[in-house]
């Protein structure tokens, strides 16, 4: 049994690390792996316990929840137009601040909300607008490192962070107060190089507001109030969570559905004559919102059942005996993270030192607020930017402005592992003198 689980382990590593040259969506493979791990324990082991499988299926489902209501979120806050004023704080032909306007708004957000919604978004802003392929092929690349960077140092922007924050191996300010200034770098140093690779004048060709339907288009106001509701409600969760001590995940539903109340009160009139809004794209980011939910519920199905069988007690063992140093397995995860995908391999690593040391130890880098927990969380989702096929909004990128491997290695790659190593030596002085 043993066995059989850890080689369909290794051989979804292989499937997702090579999706991009197979076609094979990642997210069939981790529901695959899921299922079938958990059908062949419980075929060959004589102490299945049911407790034990909702135990696991309950911790992939709330971070499957969350991602469903920020999905939904964003959604709904598209549709009308809420992020319209984006378009018009971006406006200009010069490239430095169109570059660096709109990666600090890519950053922002993804620190608030799932990092491939925020990315899907702003790459078809800046689709839309910059007309030269070769041009969109570079700021996409920086709007990409600029999600993962900003969803890396929030508990609520990538499914790293609020894994280790539902498990309560962080907690919400010390994660974002030690992860910040790492993030910052990483995403600040190759942004630089990459501007420096811009022309002196962007090709840009400025298009009117959608065409929303009848009576549909909300005014600035109402547009401004569902912004603060959506993205505020979502930075109140670590407060409501403080104070409850429930799952993120209900904060979340809570703020969609405080956020559908105001949406269907401002757009009465428009429900009322049975017209619903022009969509510009929210086909395009379902989709990927359920490859991505069915992709975590898949991994973390697949590691609940492979820490029931012990080998990955076994593993954590070896590993701190051959290699010690967490800053090592830091950078090998990063490498990793970079040819895999950036959220298997931080499950890995979670679920392997969970397996050891429990959900936090009492002291050490297993605590809560651990450098191990830190180190996972930022190593994982910088160095899934290293190749573009390390995370979904890489691959995103792939996709949408079909971007070769090669290119992205010859002309991306180096930059990330400037900021990268930079931002990591960042933590680690953090570490040393806190």
């Amino acid at each position: 049994m043993v066995l059989i689980i850890v080689l369909m382990l290794l051989f979804s590593y292989l499937l997702i690390a090579t999706g991009h040259l197979t076609g094979v969506n990642k997210a069939a493979i981790a529901t695959f792996l899921g299922t079938i791990s958990w059908v062949v324990f419980v075929i060959w082991s004589k102490d299945f316990s049911q407790e034990v499988f909702l135990s696991s299926v309950g911790r992939a489902a709330a971070i499957v929840m969350f991602l469903l209501a920020t999905m939904s979120i964003i959604e709904i806050l598209n549709n009308n137009g809420c992020f319209d004023f984006i378009n018009e704080w971006i406006r200009t032909r010069n490239p430095k601040r169109l570059l660096w306007t709109i990666t600090l708004a890519t950053f922002v957000l993804s620190a608030t909300l799932d990092n491939l919604a925020t990315t899907m978004l702003m790459l078809v802003i800046m689709h839309s607008i910059v007309r030269s392929r070769s041009q969109r092929m570079l700021i996409g690349s920086a709007i990409v490192l600029a999600a993962c960077c900003g969803g890396c140092f929030t508990v609520i922007g990538d499914c790293t962070g609020l894994l280790l924050w539902g498990d309560e191996a962080v907690t919400a300010t010390q994660f974002s107060a030690r992860l910040a200034l790492p993030a910052l770098v990483a995403w600040i140093v190759p942004t630089i190089f990459i501007n420096r690779e811009l022309p002196g004048r962007l090709d840009i060709e400025w298009t009117v507001a959608p065409y929303r339907g009848d009576d549909t288009r909300l005014n600035r106001w109402q547009r401004l109030l569902m912004l603060v509701v959506g993205i505020g409600g979502l930075w109140f969760i670590p407060t409501f969570l403080s104070l409850t001590r429930l799952s993120p995940f209900l904060g979340a539903l809570c703020v969609l559905a405080v956020l559908w109340v105001v949406n269907e009160a401002f757009n009465r009139k428009l429900m009322n004559a049975d017209q619903m809004s022009q969509r510009r794209f929210p086909r395009v980011l379902q989709y990927g919102a359920i490859q991505q939910m069915l992709f975590v519920m898949g991994i973390m199905l697949g590691f609940g059942a492979a820490a029931e069988t012990g080998v990955l007690s076994a593993i954590a063992r070896w590993v701190e005996a051959n290699v010690g140093s967490i800053w090592i397995i830091g950078i090998i995860s990063g490498f990793l993270s970079g040819l895999i995908d950036m959220f298997t391999i931080a499950v890995s690593d979670i679920s392997i030192a969970q397996s050891l040391h429990g959900l936090t130890a009492a002291t050490g880098p297993y605590a809560q607020n651990g450098a191990f927990w830190l180190i996972t969380a930022y190593t994982t989702a910088v160095g899934g930017c290293l190749l573009s096929v390390g995370s979904a909004c890489g691959i995103a990128l792939m996709q949408m402005e079909h971007i070769r491997l090669s290119w992205y290695l010859r002309r991306i790659a180096p930059k990330v592992l400037i900021g990268w190593l930079l931002g990591m030596a960042v933590l680690y002085a953090e570490t040393i003198l806190f």
